[in-house]
């Protein structure tokens, strides 16, 4: 189009007496230009129009698989957790599971800690902290723990809530939970450092939670154990190099004390709660090959819980 508006204004017209002057040339190409500026950003805004409803397609038919699933006779089971998972600020359904346990066996303290928060808009915990719950956060990143000390500034100044910088290992975890002034049987940790998720907990001995969450690695399914070797040096790259199996983390809840009692039904983490506390209230058998959810992070998508987080401004208690 261009081009030959170019050609046009360079070749006379039969008829014509002179050339457009380069002033002209330059007016029109620059007109030719500003209208296929517009054109592209027509484009850009319909493509963008596209793609949001096509993730709104993705959502329905995720729900709908997620309902079939659902439906199954396992799930019958009125002990078993999966049908009450329900998002408002984690990622998947922990949120309805967390409250259902807590329905089941009580709160004591309603005191949380979680590490691994990243800017805390998305996690385990926010839905607790905004429903007058009070914990500490421990988040690697400074970038993310200044998202978090400017968005929670309320929160953190009426003490409902810690932020600690720190990146967590097996090595400074028992330092750095002692440092926050927690009580020692707190009503919940949340675990998810996509790593040596596994080696901190074992490590872990200042505190002991009635309730544990914890990121388990699904593509190992029951009865395989396996457990990525300890690196306080590892990121996770998006492998399959993370964390450990059901069957291992379940292992380890045992020599702790915990009983597994259930997986969110993406297969992102599992739930333990302290044996006598579990007695009667959760689905048997409490094993592994009971309980385990493959990975159907796909199902992510179903989860919706209106508009996207922002960070709280909710009365304070």
């Amino acid at each position: 189009m261009l081009f030959g508006l170019l050609r046009s204004l360079f070749h006379r017209e039969r008829g014509s007496v002179a050339a457009p002057s380069v002033t002209a040339i330059e007016a029109a190409a620059h007109e030719e230009l500003q209208a296929i500026g517009r054109r592209i950003d027509q484009v850009h805004a319909l493509a963008s129009e596209l793609d949001k409803i096509e993730f709104w397609r993705y959502q329905a038919e995720s729900a709908l698989l997620l309902e079939r699933i659902l439906a199954q006779p396992r799930y019958d089971d009125p002990l078993r957790l999966e049908r009450y998972g329900l998002k408002v600020y984690s990622q998947n359904d922990e949120d309805g599971i967390l409250a259902e346990i807590f329905r089941r066996i009580g709160t004591q303290n309603r005191r949380f800690l979680e590490f691994g928060v990243e800017n805390g808009l998305q996690n385990n915990t926010l839905c607790l902290l905004e429903q007058g719950w009070s914990g500490a956060w421990l988040e690697g990143y400074r970038d993310y723990v200044s998202a978090i000390e400017n968005g929670f500034k309320r929160k953190i100044a009426a003490g409902l809530l810690s932020i600690r910088e720190a990146l967590v290992d097996r090595d400074n975890i028992n330092d750095l939970v002692g440092a926050l002034a927690l009580p020692r049987d707190l009503d919940l940790l949340s675990v998810d450092i996509d790593g040596n998720d596994y080696h901190v907990w074992e490590a872990l001995t200042a505190i002991e939670p009635r309730v544990v969450v914890i990121e388990y690695n699904a593509k190992f399914p029951p009865p395989m154990r396996w457990i990525m070797g300890y690196d306080p040096a590892h990121r996770w790259d998006g492998s399959d190099q993370f964390g450990a199996s059901l069957e291992s983390l379940a292992d380890l809840g045992r020599r702790k004390g915990y009983r597994l009692v259930g997986c969110n039904i993406t297969g992102s983490n599992a739930f333990f709660v302290k044996s006598g506390l579990a007695e009667g209230r959760f689905a048997e058998p409490a094993d592994a090959a009971a309980l385990y959810q493959p990975a159907r992070y796909f199902l992510t998508p179903s989860f919706v819980s209106g508009h996207h987080a922002g960070y709280s401004r909710a009365q304070l208690p």
